[in-house]
């Protein structure tokens, strides 16, 4: 019991460490900078600082970064649900997947050509830089909700071209050249990782649906930990049979999505702060992996500055835009697509994995890395309300909403339906006298507006934006979808 005094002081320091960074988010929010980033650097100045903070083995950082990620996929694609996700899928495969692949050939040839990096490693740094980031994207758009297509293609992309990124990396580092035989072995690993991954993630996906569903338990508090754990055992299952883990646990969170399954509430929110908590840890971890050193040599920082440039300004626009050309989006929705592409914490572990590889100039990759990361975020990331504003791109904030309202039933309500009002819908600007239901019995019970109840009454006209709840059978869903939810075309 002598270590007990410095192991208090251990915790108090981790836990005071923990409250800076929940409380970072708000200065966030005033300086405009995303929070992300403000982990990133504040842990790297410390490693530098206390040089021993940053002696973590390489497969220890990646293993946290490898977790913390994820959850952060399986909160993402509960986010995102197949409802959401159906309508936008082409346009997410095509960008996630094609575009990452564009994107990589892109930058290598940048840093063949200009840099002088052999073949190898240049594809090798195009791979790393190319993968925007779920946890970046969602800590940017926070309490923000892009309407329209354009936001779930984000939200999509960057969940679908991480385990991308991440398949692509393992199989140029297996493959440890560039030749036909090599990029053959690549390209049939890669196909066979994505395939064992979204199967497993979509038979896996709707196992766990129905255990949620059919198996009951004890108590309120296991049913998260049950679904966390499943998901989990997803991954673990997808890795194990040789496919991309990473895809089966985002493939898995939105078959769960928007489906119904006892305590979903409890299961979202436990998710969510788990998801905030792996984004802390995740850019902690990183922050703590980097050399400030490294990063100001002449043959890092300025490689990495005309990198990020070409790729924000140059690669993405150019190729990326011309991949949403087969998209259905308006100008505006594209330009603040492809503005929006962040990069983040998995490009930052896809350059753990080179330092852990050995890589040669490991160091200087990682730090070029680095460096593209932070100006995507700080210039990219930053800007996005301000772009999104300036293209008259709708974006509006969610206020936090502390307190709730509800029952508690024993059995599934299967006469309970939850719609947002769409602009342009039957619903926009009819009373609720005037909605043109086919039978009597849809019963409106709960009208929410800016976070407050509204009085439930015949005059009361239904605005964009409000939240109904509505009593009836399930044989009027899609007469209710379609007054509520469908836009006029």
């Amino acid at each position: 019991m002598k270590d007990v005094e410095p192991f208090g002081l251990i915790v108090l320091l981790v836990a005071s460490a923990g409250l800076l960074a929940v409380l970072s988010n708000r200065i966030s929010e005033r300086v405009q900078v995303p929070a992300p980033i403000i982990f990133l650097l504040c842990a790297a100045v410390a490693s530098h600082i206390a040089p021993e903070l940053g002696d973590m083995k390489e497969h220890s950082v990646e293993r946290i970064v490898t977790v913390a990620i994820a959850v952060i996929l399986f909160d993402g694609g509960m986010h995102i649900g197949w409802p959401r996700l159906r309508s936008a899928i082409g346009g997410v495969l095509l960008i996630g997947v094609v575009g990452t692949f564009l994107t990589a050939g892109a930058v290598a040839v940048v840093a063949h050509q200009a840099f002088g990096f052999d073949w190898w490693v240049a594809l090798l740094l195009g791979t790393a830089v190319a993968p925007t980031d779920p946890a970046v994207v969602f800590s940017v758009l926070g309490r923000r909700e892009v309407s329209g297509r354009s936001g779930t293609i984000l939200e999509g992309e960057s969940g679908a071209n991480d385990p991308v990124g991440i398949a692509l990396m393992g199989g140029l580092l297996a493959a440890g050249a560039i030749n036909a035989t090599a990029a053959a072995d690549v390209a049939s690993e890669f196909a066979l990782q994505m395939l064992i991954g979204g199967v497993f993630g979509l038979v896996g996906g709707r196992a766990l649906l129905w255990f949620m569903r059919r198996v009951a338990l004890p108590s309120e508090s296991l049913y998260p930990l049950r679904t966390l754990a499943g998901g989990f055992a997803i991954f673990g299952l997808a890795t194990v049979a040789q496919g991309s883990g990473f895809l089966a646990i985002f493939v898995a969170g939105i078959v769960i999505g928007d489906e119904r399954a006892p305590y979903k509430g409890e299961i979202e929110r436990f998710a969510s702060s788990l998801a905030s908590l792996g984004e802390i840890i995740a850019f902690v971890v990183l922050g703590l992996t980097v050399d400030l050193d490294v990063l100001a040599r002449d043959d890092v920082w300025p490689v990495g500055l005309v990198l990020a440039c070409v790729l924000a300004f140059v690669i993405r626009p150019l190729l990326v835009g011309s991949l949403t050309m087969a998209i259905n989006l308006r100008r505006n929705e594209r330009l603040f697509l492809l503005w929006a592409g962040l990069k983040g914490a998995v490009p930052i572990l896809l350059g753990a994995f080179l330092l852990g590889a050995d890589v040669p100039d490991g160091e200087r990759l990682y730090g070029i890395i680095i460096v593209v990361v932070i100006f995507s975020v700080i210039v990219q990331g930053s800007l996005v309300p301000a772009v999104a504003h300036r293209l008259d791109v709708p974006m509006r904030t969610i206020e936090p909403e502390p307190w709730s309202l509800g029952v508690r039933l024993r059995d599934e309500p299967h006469g309970a339906h939850r719609y947002r009002i769409e602009p342009g819908s039957p619903a926009d600007g009819c009373t609720i006298a005037e909605l043109p239901f086919s039978s009597d019995d849809v019963w409106i019970s709960f009208i929410i507006r800016d976070g407050e109840l509204l009085p439930v009454r015949g005059r009361t006209t239904l605005e964009p934006g409000d939240e109904v709840l509505v009593l009836a059978d399930p044989r009027h869903a899609g007469e209710l979808a379609a007054s509520f939810t469908e836009r006029h075309t």
